[in-house]
């Protein structure tokens, strides 16, 4: 026997055998750090940002910086004049207390009345139930337009014109409330209300057990899209309020804005402090606004 065939009679002989194997096993792929998602819509992220930025550096530039042709992008000069004016010249403070409670108040009815209706659409069994529904939600495809002049009259009926109340009314409900609310529940599987059911606890108990804290992403999904409607109404307050202590934010800065020349850091600063309540509030619940908007469509 030669040298060779000894070497391979060694009790070595396994690790060589087992070379091989480790040197076919299969090598981790690295991962990025994000979804390759990120890279197209980072940069349209970026385009829709852009008012934004360009509003707000508006709002810190002087006269000077922006009639200067060609315009900047970054400007030069920074101040806070057009906020100090604007807190000063205008009752700014007074418009924005009132569609804080125009927005509050929405809210707080469209959380009650959309989720009380959508529930009783999506498990109630009543006569006329698909009827009802559907009536409901054809109201959306009506131009509001069309509706205003008989709103107009039935609020003067009611001497809500020229008050607060003709900007809250309107925003007691809507039907498109009411559509995702009842989506959202019938995603919700029924035996958790059987078994609540079985326990003795009575419909609205239910509801108000059981149901409600499994609909808060539907619930802030709601609160959002109401508050950046009352928020940012303008074309009802224009009609419907003259009075300028009912003054909303939107309809203080356009009455605001038509009462002298317009002046362009005094006015981005207006919608600046317009904007940013809306902004905040969405960075916050776009969680559950995201998670809605995926599960709202399940069933139907």
């Amino acid at each position: 026997m030669t040298v060779e065939t000894r070497v391979l009679e060694t009790p070595n002989r396994p690790a060589a055998v087992a070379a091989p194997a480790a040197r076919t096993a299969p090598r981790r792929r690295r991962r990025l750090p994000f979804s390759p998602w990120h890279l197209l819509l980072a940069p349209v992220a970026l385009l829709f940002l852009l008012p934004f930025v360009e509003m707000f550096l508006t709002s810190l530039e002087p006269a000077s910086e922006i009639n200067k042709f060609p315009p900047s992008f970054l400007p030069t000069q920074f101040t806070f004049s057009g906020y100090t004016r604007l807190f000063a010249e205008s009752d700014i403070l007074h418009w924005l207390l009132n569609t804080v409670v125009v927005s509050a108040s929405a809210i707080v009815s469209h959380l009650v009345l959309c989720s009380l209706a959508g529930y009783g659409f999506a498990r109630l069994r009543f006569p006329g139930r698909t009827f009802g529904f559907l009536a409901i939600l054809a109201t959306i495809m009506i131009p509001s337009q069309l509706l205003m002049i008989p709103t107009y009259v039935m609020f003067a009926r009611l001497h809500l014109v020229d008050s607060l109340g003709a900007a809250i009314v309107p925003w007691l409900a809507s039907a498109f409330g009411i559509f995702l609310m009842r989506q959202f529940f019938l995603s919700l599987p029924a035996e958790l209300e059987e078994a609540g059911q079985i326990d003795g606890c009575t419909r609205l108990q239910v509801f108000f057990r059981i149901v409600l804290p499994l609909a808060r992403p539907a619930l802030a999904t709601l609160a959002i899209f109401t508050l950046l409607g009352s928020w940012n109404d303008l074309v009802w307050p224009l009609v419907a309020i003259n009075d300028a202590d009912s003054f909303t934010l939107q309809l203080g800065l356009t009455n605001f804005q038509g009462a002298r020349r317009t002046d362009w850091s005094l006015l981005m600063a207006g919608n600046v402090v317009a904007t940013l309540p809306l902004i905040l509030l969405f960075l916050v619940a776009q969680k559950q606004f995201v998670a809605t908007m995926a599960s709202a469509g399940l069933k139907g």
